[in-house]
């Protein structure tokens, strides 16, 4: 039954952060992902069949964090009317919009545990709430990690000398197997797992929960 919760909310959390990629994209000159229909909540346009359905439920199974992507948003920084500050602010939109949602969500929480018709007539919405918040709070850190074609990526390619910056991006090509070896090693989730649980603690224990 867990697995009938974390998709919807993964197709839709996903699909919330490729969005935000588009619409700062926009605000920076950017109109791509407008034209091609993509500043949109129908999940349809957004869906990648590995990203948003397969790759999670293989995830789920194999009991490490649950995670994918939907379809990237189309982007050309080449129409930003600022360059960096467009690069850095456009990929930082997707995980910032993450952690909204888990905001939101711990907000959501606290009503959820201390509203008694709540309690009483939707017992399933605390459970519902927590998978909302660690699943955001998932995206969020892993998509800020420096692993071409992350997010955190992006940043820290504009942020390095010229020179750094070419051979970095040499990297991208090969992110998913980068990805993919350190989830096998182990490695991945332990740093995932321990930022997501010390900013989970922090965002509970702001409302004593």
């Amino acid at each position: 039954m867990e697995i009938l919760f974390l998709l919807p909310l993964l197709i839709f959390s996903v699909i919330f952060h490729e969005v935000s990629h588009g619409i700062v994209a926009h605000h920076y000159g950017d109109d791509t992902a407008y034209l091609s229909g993509r500043i949109t909540l129908n999940p349809l346009p957004h869906l990648d069949p590995i990203g948003s359905i397969i790759f999670p439920a293989f995830c789920f199974f194999l009991h490490v964090p649950v995670f994918g992507w939907a379809k990237p948003v189309p982007v050309n920084p080449s129409l930003f009317t600022k360059y960096r500050s467009g690069v850095i602010w456009v990929s930082l939109a997707g995980p910032l919009t993450n952690f909204l949602i888990a905001m939101v969500s711990v907000v959501l929480l606290y009503f959820s545990v201390t509203q008694s018709y709540l309690i009483n007539n939707f017992p399933i919405l605390p459970k519902f709430l927590t998978q909302a918040i660690l699943l955001n709070l998932v995206l969020s850190v892993f998509n800020l990690f420096p692993i071409p074609p992350l997010d955190g990526s992006k940043v820290l390619s504009v942020l390095l000398p010229r020179s750094l910056a070419r051979v970095y991006d040499l990297l991208e090509p090969y992110g998913f197997f980068i990805m993919m070896i350190l989830i096998v090693l182990g490695v991945l989730n332990q740093v995932l797992y321990p930022v997501v649980g010390w900013i989970y603690q922090r965002m509970l224990g702001v409302f004593g929960l």
